[in-house]
């Protein structure tokens, strides 16, 4: 596998490519594949990252059912309030996994091995020693701005005591307990996808998220817990994943370092502080796609917050779509994850021949993935939302809403194949420019414009911002296309 990333240091755009694509790095290296465009090569990228993605909003559709069963659906529009808070505070932070995975897979493209085993493990204690920092500002931080956000999230006449944003509160106060585990899975995620390991991000999130699942009913259902309790199988489970990454890695090293090249146990390498010029680089190859993710959780906690001024069934009625929205995207972004690695590979090593086909069957796989998530939802929907929750006054509000399901994943498939195709190709400021233009002039002006349809008006008004996305990519696709030479 291979990631091509910029590095802009004043003013000098460096391309890297990882792992090091030359045939004595091949030779050297037997782990490193050689670069195909085939169906296979795809799907056999794709399947490990599209169900370790589907593990979570998997969970979100079991707290969504757990939730939804009981009589008060305050509690499921709690937990939606706050998982949205805690999400746009550390989704933000992604950039811990990206430049985790790049900069391991460099080191573990170099030629001798000694120097891999050495160099992936100081990238590891590196990334370490920017998220556990970060892990103690973000919670220092979120504590001044919880009461802040809560009554952003809120029918205008509820006051901030009211059970919604106590049950809110309490959620996500608990939740913050888990935030080191979270910069940590992000972390240990990249590392292994870096090594080429995708398997074990997803062990690590399906072992999490079912720990989770199964303490939400504990808790629950024979507990008497409600949003409290849901709070706490979601930091147990993502303690649960960072103790087994953690494993991993350990285990990794005992096979790795046969000659004892380096003492992973010894105190003096994990707590020897790292130069800031070793951490920058996190930091430089992350910083566009960092604004691009503030923008996108920004639409996501606006659109919640418009949602639940319309009263609490209309908020749980958005956070069951959105729920399933973020399942349509996850399974998407296993191919597009797939398409990350085989377009930087091609320009990387400057296979002009291949970019094309890459698009192509990228695309290819990417639609028909749409459509069946759209036909499945078509046949299936109404049976899946009566299972998701039996409340009788909310049963209504989702048929009635239903058809907005029906057509997400054909509407939103071309702006998640598109940032897959300029992830690759190092466009992240393309991606960063085309999120903002939907944001800005597509949806806040279409959301104003469609205020007397309510909900409606809302749900269409986030259709245009997904399809914009898309819109705003597609010159630079189009130059791709023609001129894939100008990328390389």
């Amino acid at each position: 596998m291979g990631l091509r990333c910029e590095i802009e240091i004043t003013n000098v755009r460096i391309a890297v490519i990882v792992p090091a694509m030359t045939s004595a790095h091949s030779a050297n290296n037997p782990a490193i594949e050689p670069l195909t465009a085939t169906q296979g090569r795809i799907l056999a990228l794709a399947w490990p990252i599209m169900l370790s993605n589907i593990t979570v909003p998997l969970l979100g559709l079991v707290d969504t059912a757990i939730l939804g069963h009981l009589e008060d659906v305050t509690y499921l529009g709690a937990v939606a309030i706050g998982s949205q808070l805690f999400t746009f505070m550390l989704w933000s932070f992604g950039f811990l996994r990206m430049g985790t995975t790049a900069l391991t897979a460099q080191a573990y493209g170099r030629d001798t091995k000694n120097q891999a085993v050495n160099g992936i493990f100081s990238v590891l204690k590196n990334a370490l020693w920017l998220a556990f920092p970060l892990a103690l500002l973000i919670t220092v931080i979120a504590q001044f701005m919880i009461p802040w956000l809560l009554p952003l999230f809120g029918d205008a006449q509820q006051s901030y005591n009211s059970p919604l944003q106590t049950h809110a509160q309490q959620y996500i106060e608990i939740r913050l307990l888990s935030v080191p585990a979270v910069l940590l899975q992000y972390t240990l995620v990249g590392w292994f996808i870096g090594l080429g390991k995708t398997r074990i991000p997803l062990l690590m999130l399906t072992s999490a998220n079912v720990v989770n699942a199964l303490l939400d009913y504990l808790f629950v259902y024979h507990l008497n817990m409600t949003s409290d309790g849901v709070a706490w199988g979601s930091v147990i489970g993502d303690y649960s994943a960072s103790i087994i990454g953690a494993i991993c890695v350990w285990h990794y090293y005992q096979n790795s370092n046969k000659n004892n090249s380096l003492s992973l146990s010894s105190p003096v390498f994990w707590l020897k502080r790292p130069h800031w010029r070793v951490i920058a680089p996190f930091i430089h190859i992350n910083h566009q796609l960092f604004i691009r993710t503030l923008c996108l959780l920004s639409v996501f906690a606006f659109f919640t917050a418009q949602g639940a001024r319309q009263g609490e069934e209309i908020l749980a009625v958005n956070a069951v779509f959105i729920t399933l929205l973020l399942l349509i995207s996850n399974a998407l972004d296993g191919f597009a994850h797939a398409t990350e690695s085989l377009v930087g590979q091609a320009l990387g090593r400057a296979r002009a021949d291949l970019v094309k086909r890459i698009l192509w069957l990228s695309g290819t796989n990417m639609m028909t993935m749409a459509a069946l998530l759209s036909i499945g939802f078509f046949s299936f929907g109404p049976t899946l939302l009566t299972a998701l929750t039996n409340n009788p006054d909310l049963v209504p509000r989702l048929e009635a809403y239903q058809d907005f399901l029906f057509l997400l994943p054909l509407v939103g498939v071309a702006s998640y194949w598109l940032d897959g195709i300029f992830i690759g190709a190092a466009q992240t400021a393309l991606m960063r420019n085309a999120m903002l233009a939907a944001a800005l002039l597509v949806f806040l002006p279409l959301w104003w414009l469609l205020l007397p349809l309510s909900n409606y008006g809302l749900w269409l008004a986030f259709y245009g911002f997904l399809a914009a996305r898309a819109l705003f990519m597609l010159h630079g696709f189009l130059t791709l296309w023609r001129h894939p030479k100008k990328f390389m």
